[in-house]
């Protein structure tokens, strides 16, 4: 089944799939699309046959290169756009809200929004032909849908500091070095590596997964006081679920748990 236009939602068993479909102009984000991931959003959340969720773009060329600047006036005044999120109108913030694990596969430009996208996703996998930038210093503004928060937690201050304050674009290779990725496939692989390992947390608990994507934003944010008494909490109530209670049968038959996400 697939639904969506230039950003479509395809579905294989409890893995789903957005795809970003604009080849021509590197994959970049229009306001229509905009709206588009924003409702696919709140479907990938309310549909519980989805599991987990791969995140890529089409063409080779770039998995996004942000926002198309020549579509920006169609937020509206300054005041509009501040408050685009209120209307399902950050594409970027929409993956942020995504409830299920995602596994981003990247094969080339990861730029600007793009790599706001893939810094709100879960696990990032890449081709070694793809490259990321925060370029929006370089215009005179920087990112505005997680950029400074998102990947400073993902590579640290000073690593997200010198690729905020340059604009400059770093390669894949360097990309793995300081932990912006965590594997490189080569290009005609690296969807299938995504989807393959978005299968193996698929057949995991939905409920722990979910519980397991909170807890380590909660690690990124909290006090660790805060988050070891949270963890605790949600230990104790994923142990009195129906996925706990197969996993310990299936554990004690030496067979493969079958969960149903109760």
């Amino acid at each position: 089944m697939t639904t969506g236009g230039e950003v479509r939602l395809t579905r294989d068993g409890h893995v789903g799939t957005i795809t970003i479909d604009r080849p021509d102009k590197l994959n970049a984000m229009t306001v229509a699309m905009d709206r588009e991931m924003n409702a696919l959003v709140y479907e990938v959340n309310n549909d519980d046959a989805i599991r987990c969720l791969v995140l890529t773009g089409t063409g080779g060329r770039a998995f996004s290169a942000g926002s198309d600047l020549t579509d920006l006036d169609e937020y509206g005044t300054n005041w509009q756009y501040r408050n685009r999120t209120s209307r399902h109108e950050d594409y970027a913030l929409g993956v942020w809200r995504i409830r299920k694990p995602i596994v981003a596969a990247i094969d080339g430009y990861c730029i600007g929004g793009g790599l706001e996208m893939a810094c709100a996703s879960d696990i990032r996998l890449a081709s070694p032909n793809s490259s990321f930038a925060a370029g929006e210093i370089k215009w005179g503004w920087h990112g505005g849908s997680g950029a400074t928060q998102h990947l400073t937690r993902a590579v640290g201050p000073g690593h997200a500091s010198l690729l905020l304050l340059t604009g400059d674009r770093i390669d894949a290779e360097e990309a793995l070095r300081i932990g912006l990725v965590q594997q490189l496939h080569p290009a005609e692989q690296v969807r299938e590596r995504a989807h393959e390992l978005a299968t193996t947390i698929a057949s995991r608990s939905p409920i722990a997964t979910q519980s397991v994507k909170n807890l380590v934003r909660v690690a990124q944010s909290g006090h660790v006081e805060t988050g070891l008494a949270y963890e605790n909490d949600m230990f104790s109530y994923l142990m009195m679920t129906e996925d706990a209670a197969e996993g310990q049968r299936a554990f004690s038959e030496k067979r493969d748990p079958i969960f149903k996400g109760r």
